[in-house]
């Protein structure tokens, strides 16, 4: 069996040209769409996305911050897409870890339960969100090798950074969790 580090790789680019059987979108709890790696998935993916999105809005009336929900892939190379909403940082005292560490628990699960092997995570929060960086790096990570430590089925986690500094900073926090 692989160690849980060797399942999980870096790369600087575009989430919505990564070949794996799911992406995660950080979403807004709306689900339509928006800003950033959420506009850039709904553009890249097409209408069948929002459709679903629009379904699962009418079902449940959106997505609540820490929770994830999933789509197609539409036209995009992932099979699916799942969505969670992170956290928008308030300085720490709301509970912003925690929520952002159910993101990627929430994330895996759906990922476990719908048999995917390979998943990519945006930065989730870093940007309009204003979570910091260094600290959701910490948090994305320590909560993705737990996971894994776990869940045997997830064959490889690759986080995807549209920024040089997010990937740098995942990067070395993959190496400390190596070392300690």
């Amino acid at each position: 069996m692989q160690s849980s580090n060797s399942r999980i790789e870096v790369l600087q680019g575009d989430i919505t040209k990564v070949h794996v059987d799911a992406i995660v979108n950080a979403a807004n709890s709306s689900l339509m769409g928006g800003g950033g790696v959420d506009g850039a998935i709904h553009r890249a993916g097409g209408a069948a996305i929002l459709e679903e999105c629009k379904l699962i809005v009418a079902r449940q009336g959106g997505c609540p911050t820490g929770e994830a929900v999933i789509t197609t892939g539409g036209n995009l190379p992932a099979k699916h897409v799942i969505h969670t909403v992170g956290p928008v940082w308030h300085g720490g005292s709301y509970h912003e870890a925690e929520k952002l560490a159910e993101c990627y628990q929430n994330s895996l699960t759906l990922a476990v339960q719908n048999k995917c092997k390979t998943i990519a995570f945006p930065n989730i929060s870093t940007g309009v969100y204003h979570f910091p960086k260094e600290k959701a790096a910490h948090i994305a990570v320590r909560t993705v090798l737990d996971f894994l430590q776990k869940e045997t089925s997830i064959e490889k986690v690759i986080f995807v950074c549209f920024d040089e500094e997010n990937a740098l900073l995942t990067q070395q926090e993959i190496k400390k969790t190596c070392i300690s």
